[in-house]
């Protein structure tokens, strides 16, 4: 589930988008499932759901609509309101443009994606947006004037890759080490995707600092697209909530990495 609160400022997300308040109630909604990776077939509908859940004392309005956005080997994701080159946003139906959730209540929204009879091999990638709104946005977007600089009062966006024919990630390791990731140098691990479709590294290896501490590294979670070359941080974790020790290096580190065909082995010592 993804649970986003706005209270009159604005927040920053990796994936979930966030926009500027002006003088607007607070926004109180969870979204499952935060992101869909579904498989299709050229010519067959496909029919999903997600659920509104809003936690607030008052009834919120919202309207959705989806976006086209790209994510670079950087990490970096931006939306797009206009059709980018190859968008499939065409092919999906939203079961409507606005819709008002009860307080306290769950909700199930319905979007489809047909995908044409000649529609090639490869991902289809969009983002739903659930966006709140004031009444004086609501005749704009209801008259279909809604556009990426509209403010709103809180937006979530819902990831949906959906493969056809076929397509997959193909994810390599070319290299384990120290780099600089966000101008802080960390453990890394680089990984190239020769396929058609996102991958991602999940999971933790064990690991053992200068100091004969043991902890854990886990692997940043983040997509690889097709064709990327992604440098992912391999972060150290704290066991049962507790906080992640700060590790004195040199760091020793070896177990396995898993994705969606395999895993990888790590056995490495990062300086």
């Amino acid at each position: 589930m993804t649970l986003i609160r706005f209270f009159q400022r604005s927040l920053s997300l990796a994936l979930p988008l966030a926009s500027c308040l002006a003088q607007a109630a607070p926004f109180e909604m969870a979204v499952s499932p935060s992101r869909f990776e579904l498989t299709a077939k050229s010519g067959e509908r496909l029919g999903q759901s997600i659920d509104l859940h809003n936690l607030g004392a008052a009834a919120t309005a919202l309207s959705v609509r989806t976006l086209d956005w790209s994510y670079s080997a950087e990490g970096q994701i931006s939306y797009h309101d206009e059709l980018l080159p190859g968008s499939c946003r065409p092919w999906v139906a939203l079961e409507r443009r606005t819709v008002k959730v009860p307080a306290q209540t769950k909700q199930a929204f319905r979007f489809q994606v047909t995908p044409p009879a000649d529609a090639p091999r490869g991902e289809c990638r969009f983002m739903i947006a659930i966006e709140g709104m004031e009444p004086a946005q609501q005749t704009i977007i209801q008259s279909g004037g809604a556009s990426l600089s509209l403010p709103v009062t809180g937006r979530i966006a819902v990831a949906v890759y959906v493969m056809l024919g076929g397509a997959e990630p193909k994810l390599e390791v070319q290299q384990i080490g120290m780099r600089e990731i966000a101008g802080k140098r960390v453990p890394a691990i680089t990984v190239r995707n020769s396929g058609d479709a996102h991958g991602r590294l999940e999971g933790t290896v064990d690991a053992k600092d200068a100091k004969g501490r043991d902890f854990m590294l886990a692997v940043e979670g983040t997509p690889i697209m097709p064709g990327q070359t992604r440098y992912l941080a391999l972060v150290p974790k704290g066991e049962d909530d507790q906080p992640a020790i700060q590790p004195i290096y040199p760091i020793k580190a070896s177990g396995l990495l898993d994705w969606d065909k395999g895993s990888f082995k790590l056995n490495a010592e990062f300086p």
